[in-house]
C-alpha cells in the first residue's frame, strides 16, 4: 500500500514528533563557531571513514544516492550534545540514518532555489531528510515549489527536496535546522503516508 502511494506523496508533511526547543537550541549554540558567513553547516554524523580518518575508504559505489554505500560515524560533536543525539537515537533505532547536520543561516542570507535530486521517497535507492527547525524568525521563508513551509521549532518535517526549494532569511537573527538524512524503510514511510 506504502509503494503505490509514494508518487502522490505531498511535497510538505509535517509528522508527528515535536522536540524541546530550548535544548535543541542550547547545544546548538553550544557548538556554533564563533564566526561564520553565509551558510554554516556543522556535522553530527558522516561517512565512517571522513570521521574517523584511521578508517579506510569505502570500496566504490555504482550509486551514491542510497546511504548504504559506506558505514556512518557520529562525530564529537553529536557525542557532546545528548539532546540531540537523543533525537538522532529515536530514528537510529528504527532504520539507518546517514547524514546529520546542524545547518544555520546568517541574517540577511539566500539559499538560491536548486533541488536536491536523491533527497525524496519517490527516488529508488535514495535517501530521504528530515527537518527540524530549532531557531526562525518571522523572517525566514523556506519556499518549496514557490510556496512557503510554515515550519516552526521543535517540529519534524518531511520536504519533497527533489522539487525546487529555497531559503530566505531577511531577518537580524541567523537560522538553525537540525537536518537528519535516513534510508526509508516501511516504519518512517508508513509514518509519512499516515501524516498526510
Amino acid at each position: 500500500m506504502i509503494e503505490s502511494n509514494l508518487n502522490t506523496t505531498k511535497d510538505r508533511i509535517q509528522l508527528p514528533f515535536y522536540f524541546d526547543v530550548d535544548k535543541m537550541l542550547s547545544e546548538a549554540k553550544a557548538l556554533a563557531k564563533d564566526q561564520f558567513e553565509y551558510y554554516n553547516v556543522i556535522q553530527l554524523r558522516g561517512p565512517a571513514h571522513l570521521i574517523d580518518t584511521t578508517l579506510p575508504f569505502p570500496p566504490p559505489a555504482d550509486d551514491y544516492a542510497d546511504g548504504s554505500w559506506t558505514d556512518w560515524l557520529d562525530t564529537g560533536s553529536l557525542k557532546k550534545s545528548p539532546y540531540l543525539n537523543s533525537i538522532i537515537e529515536t530514528f537510529k533505532k528504527e532504520t539507518t540514518v546517514t547524514l546529520v547536520r546542524l545547518l544555520r543561516l546568517a541574517p540577511n542570507s539566500v539559499v538560491k532555489e536548486h533541488t536536491d535530486p536523491t533527497l525524496g521517497l519517490e527516488i529508488e535507492k535514495s535517501v530521504i531528510r528530515l527537518t527540524i527547525p530549532i531557531l526562525n524568525n518571522k523572517e525566514v521563508i523556506f519556499n518549496l515549489n514557490k510556496t512557503p513551509v510554515n515550519m516552526k521549532p521543535g517540529q519534524c518535517w518531511y520536504l519533497k527536496l527533489t522539487d525546487p526549494h529555497e531559503v530566505i532569511n531577511n531577518g537580524n537573527e541567523e537560522r538553525i535546522n537540525l537536518t537528519i538524512d535516513m534510508i526509508p524503510n516501511k516504519w518512517i514511510k508508513d509514518i509519512i503516508e499516515k501524516s498526510q
